[in-house]
């Protein structure tokens, strides 16, 4: 058995699905003034100042905090069962049957959200590794429970729940700076769907 280990964003998908979802999600007047309060933020971020984490997290406190986990939960399955497959690159999930085939154990390792990527991969038969939502007494706390899975944080999390040296091949599949820490810890390495060294 080998360990095959998936970016989500920009690599199983063709786009990035975060901003998709809080358009799903959150209520469009709610929305509307979170675009107005995150523009500078936004402008930053274009401009290469403000970090996409940062980002990201702003958009999270903005468009979720408050909100009732079990809606959100609701939500975040829609999206994963209507939107998401839309997205999907066929050729992601031939090499993800690939993998299974070879009876190699696949996950999914992402910056996304549990609260739809969880849905997702259940639908797949994957394990998954992500960022994950705080809640409080049923409600959306607008906060991470821990860091964002990304960067650094992929490896981390990839380490803390598998034996990496165990597995005679780890293959890695990326496509951002983002998953630079993920492809190094692999023996083959795919940027972009290219075999890198």
């Amino acid at each position: 058995m080998n360990l095959a280990l998936f970016d989500f964003d920009g690599t199983i998908t063709t786009k990035e699905l975060f901003r998709p979802f809080l358009e799903f999600a959150v209520p469009s007047i709610r929305l509307r003034w979170g675009g107005l309060l995150l523009a500078p933020m936004v402008l930053g971020y274009k401009l290469g100042i403000v970090p996409s984490n940062a980002m990201r997290a702003s958009a999270v406190r903005l468009g979720l905090q408050g909100m009732d986990e079990a809606h959100a939960n609701e939500q975040g399955r829609r999206f994963a069962h209507e939107i998401i497959p839309q997205a999907v690159r066929d050729n992601a999930l031939e090499r993800i049957l690939w993998h299974k085939r070879q009876g190699d154990r696949v996950v999914v390792v992402s910056g996304a959200l549990n609260i739809y990527l969880s849905h997702w991969c259940q639908q797949h038969d994957l394990e998954l590794l992500c960022s994950e939502l705080e809640s409080h007494r049923g409600r959306l706390t607008g906060r991470y429970r821990g860091a964002q899975c990304v960067g650094a944080e992929k490896r981390r999390r990839v380490h803390a729940a598998y034996d990496v040296d165990a597995y005679p091949v780890v293959y890695a599949y990326g496509d951002t700076h983002e998953d630079r820490e993920l492809l190094q810890m692999a023996h083959r390495r795919y940027f972009q769907w290219r075999e890198v060294a």
